[in-house]
């Protein structure tokens, strides 16, 4: 299989490198042959081609398997508008790829109850799945713009949906609920945007229609980042669009006490798209503390995607062998209560772990 890796900027060629060198290894053990090429993408691909994704890089990424992408942007771009933007370029990406759905999960292991921000009777049994709409809603839709003069100026952005796009990315959040616990939590503000309503409309006619099995409950996105914080563990499956899957599953991914450890999987394409929840953190790039575990995470859900079960469970299971065994990189260390190590030694023991648990 082919495999494009597009590391980004900041800390993402660091932990972009620990999820190959552990893929090879794994892949060499399975006797399955993968083929990795590179390329830029966001600030790094501003760089070398003054374009944060350029349209070959996107001919890239169609021509592979799958895309493992790190995170993109620093304060070196920040004075970058509109289309020159780092974050622009996963935007592009995004809608080239037709990846319309973004799946976020987020489980919190006993390993890590004491890291997360909220008691542990509250945390426990935390096991969700978010699923984002990605290439729709108020990122993309059309009017937007600035008008006016400097100092009396207007801007405007609009949320647009259409009912194939609703149901499109409904129908991902039914058929993995129906994979869990079988059921599924809308999330909307249909008590005041209009196309929040018709969401709230399509999502409950196709649930009817083809669903029924699935247990359907709707909730307003400000009650829902409430209920987050309160009780996440009623959650199974959260539907939601693109601006309120974009914070949500923010939120809910600190639950686990760091954005590190979650990964993302963008899917509905020919081509999915891979990559941790977690931004470039460019203060501690090259330092060696960033936490491969979100990038390493993300791989696994790409080799779950292309037919791999048996390295995904390996990836997890090595995972699971550090955090229990006490290994924390920096943002999850607690001094006395686990063992501090490097970006590297976290990923050396993960892979040595799911070397074995692949025999």
């Amino acid at each position: 299989m082919n495999i494009l890796v597009l590391s980004g900027d900041g800390i993402g060629p660091e932990v972009c490198d620990e999820a190959v060198s552990t893929l090879q290894v794994l892949a060499e053990k399975k006797g399955l042959e993968i083929h990795f090429s590179k390329d830029h993408a966001g600030g790094s691909a501003i760089d070398t081609y003054n374009d944060p994704m350029p349209d070959s890089v996107i001919e890239k990424a169609k021509a592979s398997d799958a895309v493992l992408l790190g995170a993109v942007g620093g304060e070196k771009w920040d004075h970058l508008t509109g289309a020159m933007r780092p974050e622009s370029g996963l935007l592009k990406i995004r809608k080239e790829l037709g990846v319309f759905a973004n799946l976020r999960p987020v489980a919190v292991t006993p390993a890590l109850a004491d890291a997360s921000p909220l008691r542990p009777e509250a945390i426990a049994g935390t096991d969700m799945l978010v699923v984002r709409e990605l290439t729709g809603g108020i990122y993309f839709g059309e009017p937007r713009g600035r008008s006016g003069e400097v100092g009396n100026e207007t801007a405007f952005s609009t949320m647009v949906y259409s009912t194939a796009e609703i149901e499109r990315v409904a129908r991902v959040a039914f058929t993995w609920a129906r994979r869990r616990g079988g059921r599924v939590c809308s999330v909307d503000k249909a008590n005041v945007l209009v196309v929040s309503q018709l969401w709230r409309d399509v999502v409950t006619a196709l649930h009817k229609a083809e669903f029924s099995d699935v247990e359907l409950t709707h909730m307003y996105v400000d009650n829902a980042a409430m209920q987050l914080v309160v009780r996440p563990s009623q959650f199974d499956v959260i539907l939601t669009g693109n601006l309120f899957g974009d914070i949500l599953s923010d939120a809910a991914a600190t639950l686990g006490g760091s954005l590190g450890l979650l990964p993302s999987a963008s899917v509905g394409g020919p081509v999915g798209l891979f990559e941790p929840v977690h931004g470039s953190a460019p203060d501690i790039a090259g330092k060696g503390i960033a936490n491969p575990v979100a990038m390493l995470l993300s791989t696994a859900m790409m080799m779950d995607e292309l037919s791999q079960p048996e390295i995904a469970a390996a990836i997890r299971a090595g995972v699971n062998s550090a955090l229990d065994a006490g290994l924390r990189t920096a943002d999850l260390h607690r001094e006395g209560k686990t063992t501090k190590v490097s970006t590297s030694e976290m990923a050396k023991h993960i892979r040595e772990a799911a070397l074995n648990a692949l025999a």
